[in-house]
């Protein structure tokens, strides 16, 4: 016999398959959600269908979108002859919080990873070429966190650009070892891409 009844169960299961949510985590959310009134319920709801329905990739950079290009690759003050590569979406937003970069960003959506079967072609490492093999690129800075994988991934993608004569940069080590750039503070983070490293 379960020990909640089936529909809470669900729905806390539900919670459960986010990142960082636990048991006890997913439980109480669920409870917060009983607590909602039936028009606030919808409202949840819509706005969970139009995350996935709304949001799509940028064709330039892989950022999240609600049209073909970012609000970044669409300004025309940004310095498009530097990209900074990130994992993740939320890197993006961390970076812009601080106000002080200007070029362009590439993400992606993930890292390289063989104990999790993650590879160049799981990843967006081809789009990322494409754009340098346009021959418009003169800097890219690697922004892969500072995690074993974040330091696989940008080992392997300076061997992979230098052939092109880039100027290829890595962000210095404010951002502390094993730390995700999302949670890392704008001082920080701009002090890590002031600091960056030739890595050609």
């Amino acid at each position: 016999m379960a020990e909640y009844i089936e529909p809470l169960q669900r729905l806390a299961d539900m919670f459960r398959r986010l990142d960082g949510i636990g048991a006890k985590t997913a439980l109480r959310l669920a409870f917060c959600v009983l607590n909602f009134s039936e028009e606030e319920a919808r409202e949840f709801a819509d706005a969970l269908i139009a995350a996935k329905t709304d949001i799509c990739l940028c064709e330039k950079c892989q950022n999240i979108s609600t049209g073909p290009l970012c609000s970044v690759c669409l300004s025309e003050e940004r310095d498009e002859s530097v990209i900074c590569v990130v994992e993740d979406p939320r890197a993006v937003i961390a970076i812009e919080k601080m106000h002080g970069y200007r070029g362009l960003y590439h993400v992606l959506h993930g890292a390289l990873s063989p104990m999790r079967h993650i590879g160049p072609d799981q990843i967006k490492i081809k789009e990322l070429m494409a754009r340098i093999e346009d021959g418009n690129v003169g800097e890219v800075i690697l922004a892969t966190n500072s995690t074993v994988e974040g330091e696989a991934t940008a080992m392997y993608l300076a061997r992979l650009i230098a052939p092109y004569g880039v100027k290829i940069s890595r962000i210095a080590n404010g951002v502390p070892v094993g730390g995700d750039l999302e949670y890392t503070d704008e001082i920080t983070l701009k002090r890590a891409l002031d600091g960056r490293y030739d890595m050609n």
